[in-house]
């Protein structure tokens, strides 16, 4: 089954990219002013706290599209958990997030049966999180701090967009592509391996197959991969206001050439107050 491609033509962005010389590039910070002030200014921004986001997502496993349900938590700075229901699924509700260095994780994987030992969870999740902060707040926070530079321009129907280079805790790297006109960011671009067969329903999204390195680690002498590692796209679409902020309320994330899911937004709360349990795993 295909996926909907509506904004592959973004990908023309990436294709014909140019460096310019230090004198004639335009820098990061005036790129990213211009930016959190399309996504409503500093002032409305650093007021949000809190937000809670509800929605549906469209998991791509094997031949078949598999509909999941979820709401996101997340209190500022440090605090993100995401819990997805499979409701054409006989399946339990799945968990994951983090509180501070804290890993937050349901159901717990059994003891023995190899996976993502838990510091790979922690980091996933962390960096889950830092890919929807790019998005929504063109930013990062104190739990999984990010760097951005100005690296290139792109060329596309649509007009022309800069790109940033992300650095991260290592081994974290990805683009950040912002458009021009509009000054919103339209995609982020990362090497790393595709999720395992199962995604969320399997571990946190993204997490790696059972006994495999973070990703982007050096593998063991006598593992090296076959070639690079295949290129993740993450696509921003549709910002909406949300309490003077605008938030992307459609994600689509490609490995290669193939979209594994796509993903809705329903409602995004902002500045609720959250019980402290929901940043709990489940007993």
């Amino acid at each position: 089954m295909v996926l909907s491609r509506r904004l592959l033509p973004i990908v023309l962005a990436v294709l014909i990219w140019y460096s310019r010389t230090l004198s004639q590039a335009r820098d990061a910070e005036s790129v990213l002013a211009a930016t959190r002030e399309a996504l409503g200014g500093d002032k409305n921004l650093v007021a949000v706290k809190t937000f809670v986001a509800t929605g549906r997502s469209r998991q791509l496993r094997g031949n078949n599209l598999v509909p999941i349900e979820f709401e996101i938590s997340c209190e500022l700075p440090d605090k993100y958990v995401r819990k997805d229901e499979f409701p054409a699924q006989d399946t339990d509700v799945t968990v994951s997030g983090f509180r501070g260095d804290e890993l937050i994780v349901f159901p717990q994987p059994p003891a023995g049966r190899g996976g993502p030992l838990p510091a790979q969870r922690l980091m996933t999740a962390k960096q889950d999180f830092a890919r929807l902060m790019l998005g929504a707040f063109a930013a990062s926070f104190p739990s999984y701090p990010l760097t951005l530079k100005y690296a290139a321009e792109g060329e596309a129907p649509e007009g022309r967009a800069d790109i940033l280079d992300v650095a991260g805790p290592p081994p974290f790297a990805a683009r950040l592509v912002i458009r021009q006109d509009t000054h919103l960011p339209v995609m982020l671009i990362w090497n790393a391996p595709a999720p395992p067969p199962g995604g969320r329903g399997g571990g946190p999204p993204g997490a790696p197959p059972a006994g495999a390195a973070p990703p982007g680690a050096t593998p063991p002498r006598g593992a090296e991969p076959a070639g690079p590692l295949p290129e993740n796209r993450l696509y921003f679409a549709d910002y909406r206001d949300v309490k003077g902020t605008k938030w992307p309320f459609r994600i689509r994330r490609a490995v290669g050439d193939n979209t594994i899911e796509e993903t809705t937004f329903d409602r995004i709360n902002v500045n609720l107050k959250i019980d402290p349990k929901k940043f709990e795993a489940p007993k």
